[in-house]
């Protein structure tokens, strides 16, 4: 290879082509790096979004379970008393003390 005052880089095409590709390689790779870390911001937010939510659906969902239990012993309160109405009211039925109410 020879020195010449005229070329300020003295290397073949080979070389610069070489050179070059290696600048562009370095440059697609700061790109994809940079792109790749917005992605991962992007799910990071995402995936702190989702546990939020799911700590807002436990919360509603032990706050529906004490809720059912409060109701529970009521609603066995409720059908019993209307399986008594039920009861009264087929035997004042099957009596004949009250009208027929039903139509055919």
């Amino acid at each position: 290879m020879r020195w010449d005052k005229t070329n300020i880089f003295p290397m073949t095409n080979v070389e610069a082509i070489g050179l070059l590709l290696a600048c562009v390689g370095t440059a697609c790779w700061a790109v994809c790096f940079g792109w790749m870390h917005r992605i991962s911001v992007k799910q990071e937010t995402m995936l702190k979004e989702l546990h939020d939510v799911t700590g807002r659906i436990e919360t509603l969902s032990k706050e529906e379970h004490d809720l059912i239990r409060q109701v529970h012993p009521a609603v066995a309160k409720i059908k019993e008393s209307v399986e008594d109405v039920a009861v009264a009211v087929e035997a004042e039925d099957s009596s004949g003390q009250r009208g027929s109410r039903r139509h055919s």
